[in-house]
């Protein structure tokens, strides 16, 4: 199934793969076009009312405007904030990359869809595979999120690399600015990439999930042509 979409990918763990989710599906919604959001697994999910909630898939419904169901958007929800292939084993349960995928695909072909991972390209993600896997079975364009922070490069680099490996295009890069990370003087990590890269790279202030906050139009027409 050709599918038209982008799989949100991240240099590690916490780096801001929700934050820029939300701001291209605000932005994309703002523009009219309709997005299908996916995170088709989430780990360190909260208990609420007998029902483990998905704090990240739920920001993703909300900022898509999506009118589906939030068990759409993340059917595999697990408290343990580790691994998700961890977490379903510990809960009982088994997790396949043929899962993931049929998940992510069922509905997408009315929209835009818009697929967030779990942790890094490499991170364990199903009994059988791993972010990379997923992102190979959908073949989407990948956009990669690293934070801003001194050793950015080396991440940037090492997984730029891997996502080429699994034959997938690397479309953008963005480099999240945390908050309260103060930069060593001279650091540029934007300014160091450039040459090293063949994708475009942007800068992303940050600010928390929910925040309000549009992503430039020449970004938005790279991420969906």
């Amino acid at each position: 199934m050709s599918l038209k979409g982008l799989f949100i990918t991240g240099s590690s763990t916490d780096v801001g793969k929700t934050h820029t989710g939300v701001v291209l599906a605000k932005s994309l919604t703002s523009k009219g076009i309709k997005v299908i959001p996916r995170k088709p697994v989430e780990s360190g999910c909260s208990p609420e009312n007998d029902q483990l909630i998905p704090a990240d898939a739920t920001a993703l419904k909300r900022a898509a405007a999506y009118d589906g169901l939030l068990s759409d958007v993340c059917p595999y929800r697990f408290r343990e904030a580790i691994s998700p292939r961890t977490a379903a084993y510990l809960s009982h349960q088994v997790l396949t990359t043929k899962q993931l995928t049929d998940v992510c695909q069922f509905g997408a072909e009315e929209g835009f869809l818009l697929v967030e991972g779990a942790g890094g390209f490499y991170s364990p993600l199903s009994e059988d595979g791993l972010n990379a896997d997923l992102a190979q079975s959908l073949g989407l364009p990948v956009l990669l999120v690293a934070e801003d922070t001194l050793g950015a490069i080396n991440q940037v680099l090492l997984t730029a690399e891997a996502i080429k490996s699994r034959g997938l295009e690397l479309r953008a890069v963005i480099l999240n600015q945390a908050k309260d990370y103060a930069s060593p003087e001279g650091l540029n990590n934007l300014e160091e990439l450039h040459p090293m890269l063949d994708c475009p790279i942007y800068t992303q202030p940050y600010q928390e999930v929910t925040g309000d906050c549009d992503m430039p139009d020449d970004l938005i027409a790279l991420l969906t042509r």
